[in-house]
């Protein structure tokens, strides 16, 4: 950062979004990709280190099936996206998480693999779940194909054609992943293993690298089959009718409670989000260069928001909303920038004027101008919760209740009598061991609800400190009630973590867990958000970004 981007960044307190203004879910539920986004962060770290990608290996018969390898080689490391592709009878293909069977499968291994290890991988990874990989490996997917899409395209590259693009702007990938594991699960290595290599230190970085790989494989495989199908007179996917494709993502309740059970990568996330927002706030003057990055982001949001479809009534009309705010974007930025913070009077004409949906939108574009200022916050968002594990046990009862009416004033005034606040439960299933909602009014299995209604939990905490005078020690309380640990924890770290709890009632009748699920997804780079309840919802993602080959002719913008 240069000295005089650093001048313009003092006394920056009156720019950052209180917790209570950034932490609800409504808001949360209406964020958009941006210049953190894990998967921005990627492909910015491998174009200015310069890394190779070549594709090592294709063994893949008429019929689509085989096996392929995709090397990422950078500065100290490679990494190696092993694909397998199967011959997939249409009844079996399910985007649920019961499925056994998938039209490809993957994982990310560490290092370039032999063949031995390949047989090993071939022998394990198409059974997902049901096999076993190794700290060999950093990731396990798997992806179906969209079936119309995808049959469209290998139909007109065989007949030398190039596929619809109305067809391909309407689904906007080739395959979806029902999943992509990490740090440890079936096998895999544990995150501590890679946490400290730098390319692989901020939060889901392997993960990413993954999709962006099957991404090539999708194109590549669809090629394949049309060349198959039509000999000579095939031709591949153009450049430009590829870039329109990202990979697709299929996503339920599994992903979910992963921020509340995070609470301190969570903190990270959003506040390295509001630091960066700030910054760009307090910033005095708006040079010719940033507003024409400006106004070419919102050109891009515009695009985006006009090809972006859903059939699920709520987005629909968050849509129009985006659409109708965009708009009123464009007629404020014919008179901007004027008067001294520039930046800092749009953002505030942006809060007074324009929905959820809209000002989060805004918050995205004003940041991609500012790289310099920006990017460098990525290195902030990683976390490991064991730094808020430990209990200060010597603290006061007063001074416990003293923090939870500051960071959980939000929480105490919720009536829990009120049959409504407490209408569901989480819980995890016992055939998959994912995260499931049960209506507790109507449903058996709140016996075994999860500690994910935070704000009940803080709540009882404080009903519980009324039995103790306040100058004693909690460890006396916590050694005749033990069950209150976890959120004695909690208020701890929120203390020093203000943007570490989600600040609504997750047990509500009201609650809609997509609005979790959207704000994860965006800090991955997802876009196109289509929920098919409040429950599921589908994405895409690297959609309209550079493949590996863009990149190494220096193609990211």
């Amino acid at each position: 950062m240069t000295h005089a981007a650093q001048s313009n960044m003092t006394n920056m307190t009156e720019f950052y979004r209180p917790p209570a203004q950034v932490m609800r879910l409504s808001r949360m539920g209406s964020a958009h990709p941006m210049r953190l986004s894990f998967l921005r962060v990627l492909l910015r770290r491998v174009q200015a280190e310069g890394w190779q990608f070549t594709r090592s290996l294709w063994e893949v018969d008429a019929k689509g099936v085989g096996r392929a390898v995709y090397v990422a080689k950078g500065p100290q490391r490679s990494y190696a996206l092993v694909a397998f592709a199967h011959d997939l009878p249409d009844e079996m293909r399910s985007d649920r998480v019961i499925a056994t069977a998938w039209d490809a499968t993957f994982a990310l291994f560490d290092g370039v693999p032999t063949a031995a290890d390949l047989d090993r991988l071939q022998a394990n990874v198409p059974l997902q779940e049901a096999g076993r990989i190794s700290s060999k490996e950093l990731c396990l997917s798997r992806a179906n194909r969209s079936v119309r899409l995808f049959a469209h395209v290998v139909e007109a590259l065989s007949e030398g054609r190039q596929p619809d693009a109305a067809e391909i702007a309407s689904v906007g990938y080739l395959m979806r992943t029902t999943a992509v594991y990490g740090s440890g699960k079936f096998g895999a290595a544990d995150r501590a293993k890679i946490a400290d290599r730098a390319e692989l230190s901020a939060p889901f970085q392997a993960e990413m690298l993954v999709v962006w790989l099957i991404r090539w494989f999708t194109v590549d495989i669809v090629n394949h089959l049309a060349a198959v199908r039509g000999g000579a007179k095939a031709v591949p996917l153009a450049d430009e009718m590829a870039r329109q494709l990202g990979v697709g993502n299929s996503t339920g309740l599994g992903m979910a409670p992963f921020l509340v059970r995070h609470p301190m990568l969570l903190n990270n996330w959003m506040s390295a989000r509001e630091e960066a927002l700030a910054r760009v706030r307090s910033l005095e003057i708006a040079t010719p260069q940033q507003s024409a990055a400006l106004h070419a982001a919102l050109d891009a949001a515009e695009e985006n928001a006009a090809a972006w479809r859903s059939g699920h009534p709520g987005q629909q009309a968050k849509l129009a909303d985006l659409r109708a705010d965009l708009a009123r974007i464009r007629a404020r930025l014919a008179a901007w920038p004027e008067g001294p913070q520039p930046w800092n009077a749009l953002w505030l004409w942006g809060e007074a004027t324009l929905s959820e949906e809209g000002q989060e939108a805004l918050l995205a574009l004003c940041l991609e101008p500012h790289a310099e200022i920006v990017d460098g916050l990525a290195d902030c968002m990683s976390a490991t919760e064991a730094d808020g594990f430990r209990i200060d046990a010597t603290m006061t009862i007063g001074a416990l209740r003293d923090l939870l009416q500051k960071s959980y004033d939000w929480a105490l005034k919720i009536d829990f009598t009120d049959p409504a606040q407490t209408a569901r439960f989480w819980y995890v299933s016992e055939e998959k061991l994912e995260p499931r909602l049960g209506e507790r009014w109507s449903e058996e299995g709140a016996a075994l609800e999860q500690p994910l209604g935070i704000a009940r939990l803080a709540r009882a905490l404080y009903e519980a400190l009324d039995q103790w005078p306040d100058d004693s020690p909690i460890a006396e309380m916590l050694l005749g009630d033990p069950d209150q640990r976890l959120m004695v924890r909690r208020a701890q770290a929120a203390a020093r973590r203000p943007y570490s709890e989600v600040r609504d009632n997750l047990l509500g009748a009201d609650m809609l867990p997509i609005d979790l699920m959207r704000c994860k997804l965006a800090f991955f780079g997802a876009s196109h958000f289509d929920p098919r309840s409040d429950k599921w919802v589908r994405i895409s993602l690297f959609r309209g970004l550079p493949y590996p080959s863009e990149l190494s002719a220096g193609g990211l913008s």
